[in-house]
């Protein structure tokens, strides 16, 4: 596999709190990395960086070679059809139907037929396990299903890239099992690279092929799920496991 991003010496503060601290990084094509952190550490900040939503201070931000930080608004409109971006509120439009909702980036960036869109929606549908659905309304839909429809949505100009941010919150363990295979299944069927910012362990383990632990503006740790279990960092075996981690400073 190549790197598909090239992330160097990244930058954020909001005022004086630093946010990220010179972090740099790869994503190879097709894996899927999942970013683990407690609250606050940066890890949406980070996955924001990689479609142009949010600009570093200093730092480069490479995708397919480009450097996306130096690109103004309008030349990242293309970048963002290849690097889709799922919300953690899903993001649906309240006043549009389903249809409408996975149709709206087809009709915004394509000359497709009317019929030909449709088709498109059917088949998103079915590949997030929703069909029957097209004429429903948002707030006529559960909390994952919302989910599957924006997961959906996401994939409707069949983007090279899909960044999740917190894609399971707010659902119960059954729901986000599902949201969890569906994320896997678009990686390995798709061939899509996906970039996960996520508290659920679970999620972390069905999706990941490489984890990143982000603490202090940081990546404390970078590896597979295996390297991790076997990792002696005090830390990061405190958040997997879910225990109140204490140091010197507390």
């Amino acid at each position: 596999m190549s790197s598909l991003f090239e992330i160097k010496e990244l930058t954020k503060s909001y005022g004086e709190r630093l946010i990220l601290d010179r972090l740099s990084f790869e994503i190879e094509r097709g894996e899927c990395l999942v970013i683990l952190g407690r609250s606050g550490s940066g890890k949406s900040v980070t996955l924001r960086q990689l479609n142009g939503l949010e600009r570093p201070d200093s730092g480069s931000v490479l995708f397919d070679g480009v450097d996306i930080t130096d690109l103004e608004e309008k030349d990242l409109y293309g970048v963002r059809r290849r690097v889709a971006m799922l919300f953690q509120s899903g993001a649906l439009f309240d006043s549009m139907s389903v249809l409408d909702n996975i149709a709206y980036p087809v009709r915004e960036h394509t000359d497709l037929d009317e019929h030909e869109v449709v088709e498109i929606v059917e088949q998103k549908l079915r590949l997030v396990d929703l069909e029957g659905v097209l004429d429903r309304m948002p707030a006529d839909l559960s909390g994952g299903m919302r989910k599957r429809v924006a997961l959906a949505r996401s994939l409707a100009l069949d983007p090279e890239v899909v960044l999740f941010d917190e894609p399971t919150t707010g659902l119960d363990p059954t729901t986000s099992a599902t949201i969890a295979r569906l994320i896997k299944s678009t990686q390995l069927e798709l061939g899509v690279t996906c970039v996960v910012v996520t508290h659920d362990l679970s999620l972390a383990r069905t999706t990941a092929t490489k984890l990143a632990f982000l603490d202090s503006g940081r990546f404390r740790f970078w590896g597979t799920w295996s390297e991790a279990d076997a990792s002696d960092d005090t830390l990061l075996q405190d958040f997997l496991h879910g225990r109140e981690h204490h140091d010197g400073n507390e």
